[in-house]
């Protein structure tokens, strides 16, 4: 993405921030999204408060705002994990690269992106240690040691940790970092039919991660031999889509390992008939990606737009005392109504700070994102639009309602809303609804729109040049795919294949590939990617 390194150091920091100065706030983006995509997201992330640029190149600092989101979605998928009776542990971030290179496919795959620790102190090591871009060839030799008989199976293992990959082309907040966070998860199993069942269930784990949580629509698909992961038998993925620029994302891969790691690792085991088996293994992971594709989909020129289930403040309450106004009486109203939001299992906050007008404050909390804001002032108490009494109750030494009612303001839309007398809960749960399936179904309404169902090679180039995303009926040969990456390479990137989908529309018999004009065996979306 062109310009995302824009604000690396901290002097261009300083720089980007006084140009981004508004008269009216000292607040917003300079950028449009529609204009400059890059430069837009790039500030997004950092005014939003859910990153800050480090001094070395594809490095992120992650902010409390951003750590937020990655620990909601982990508070879903680790319990689902756990009732697939998969258990969490951690290996060490070191790679012998003895171990690395065992498998010299998959090592091949990584090894542009390996990043090396040659040096303790000033003294060179002896051996140079690899640190993990993955942990296959991490764990494996311990799977090896541990799984001896058919009793010792499913071995199921999953870890919360990081990796590095050292990209050294484009590096973009969250969706292209040189470390991230991550799961991954390492299964072994007597056979090929659990590895396959399970390769499907966690994959639909990570769909409703981005459907569920994220409000962003994706494609359960399987990746071609070209995409699929190093050393794998196969691939599938959620491919999500970004309209401004025209790219997929691969949102997170469940990949089926096959026998090929069991083979170089010799992880063998003795079958009920007391015969030696080699064990089938998956490996899956989602990472914080995930976020970057939220904010790219979702974001707009007020900054960013936070779907309800994933944002750590749900609602901002914000006073609008005027001068004579009963202050402390707005203050008390907008305490209780927090407190009343609270105790429902919202998650609310107040915003008191002095120093800053309320149109300042609804500006910064704009650009954070957060889906709902409650006004609250001087003529909503007249008119007990908020409060028909308080009642303090000592032992929460804190406010709360008996009767509340509010204006709010969604995010999604800025539409207003009053809320009715003694419904306030109520109305703010219904609201959060509304505005997590309305930024799924504009979401999912843009990215069809940019779906284009191709047939020749002249229709797929003109798709291609007008930033779609292109289904296409294929033969599914490697040299075809190579042929079509080779002929479209540019500035703006290859196409390639993004996945072929699961849900696979009909084949009429003679229908040709797109590209080659031979007998078509699937249809598979194609574009330029992240």
């Amino acid at each position: 993405m062109a310009g995302s390194e824009a604000k690396n150091s901290g002097s261009k920091q300083s720089g980007a921030k006084k140009k981004e100065v508004k008269k009216e706030t000292g607040l917003g983006l300079t950028n449009r999204k529609a204009d400059n995509f890059g430069e837009w997201y790039s500030e997004v992330v950092v005014n939003s408060e859910m990153i800050e640029y480090y001094d070395i190149s594809g490095c992120y600092i992650l902010r409390p705002w951003a750590m937020a989101i990655w620990e909601i979605m982990q508070g879903f998928f680790d319990p689902e994990i756990k009732k697939m009776k998969i258990k969490n542990c951690y290996f060490p971030l070191f790679v012998s690269p003895g171990v690395l290179e065992k498998e010299k496919e998959h090592v091949e795959g990584f090894a542009p992106e390996v990043a090396w620790v040659t040096k303790s102190g000033k003294t060179d090591l002896e051996i140079p240690i690899a640190i993990r871009p993955t942990s296959e060839t991490v764990m494996y030799p311990y799977y090896s040691k541990w799984i001896r008989g058919h009793r010792d199976l499913p071995l199921k293992l999953n870890q919360w940790c990081n990796v590095v990959r050292w990209e050294f082309s484009n590096p973009t907040p969250f969706i292209r970092s040189r470390e991230f966070l991550w799961q991954e998860g390492h299964t072994a199993f007597a056979t090929k039919e659990e590895a396959d069942a399970e390769v499907l269930e966690i994959l639909e784990l990570y769909r409703r991660i981005y459907e569920e949580f994220l409000a962003i629509p994706v494609i359960k698909g399987k990746k071609s031999e070209m995409e699929k992961f190093a050393g794998g038998l196969y691939t599938t993925s959620v491919e999500a889509f970004i309209p401004n620029t025209g790219r997929g994302v691969q949102g997170a891969t469940s990949h089926c390992l096959g026998q090929n790691f069991a083979k170089m690792f010799e992880i063998n085991f003795e079958n009920e008939k007391g015969e030696k088996a080699m064990v089938w293994q998956n490996s899956w992971a989602y990472s914080t990606r995930t976020i970057g594709v939220m904010v790219m989909v979702h974001g707009d020129d007020k900054g960013l737009v936070l779907p309800p289930k994933v944002a750590s403040v749900q609602v901002i309450v914000i006073p609008v005392p005027y001068k004579d106004a009963n202050t402390q009486g707005i203050f008390d109203a907008c305490t209780a109504t927090v407190n009343t939001l609270c105790e429902a299992g919202i998650r609310a906050e107040s915003d008191f700070r002095d120093n800053y007008s309320p149109g300042w404050k609804y500006s910064h909390w704009e650009m954070k994102g957060v889906p709902l804001r409650i006004e609250i002032g001087p003529k909503d108490l007249a008119n007990k639009q908020v409060f028909n009494s308080l009642v303090l109750l000592h032992q929460f030494s804190c406010y709360v309602a008996s009767s509340i009612s509010a204006r709010a303001v969604r995010r999604d839309n800025g539409a207003k809303i009053d809320i009715a007398n003694d419904n306030l809960v109520d109305e703010v749960k219904k609201l959060l609804d509304t505005v997590q399936q309305n930024l799924f179904d504009v979401a999912k309404q843009k990215r069809d729109e940019c779906i284009e169902v191709v047939h020749t090679w002249d229709e797929f180039v003109q798709a291609l040049n007008q930033r779609k995303m292109i289904l296409a009926p294929w033969c599914d040969e490697e040299a075809v795919e190579a042929d079509v990456k080779a002929r479209t390479k540019g500035e703006m990137g290859a196409a390639k294949t993004l996945c072929s989908p699961f849900d696979q529309p009909e084949l009429p018999e003679g229908t040709k590939c797109f590209a080659s004009e031979k007998p078509a065996k699937k249809w598979s979306y194609w574009g330029r990617s992240y």
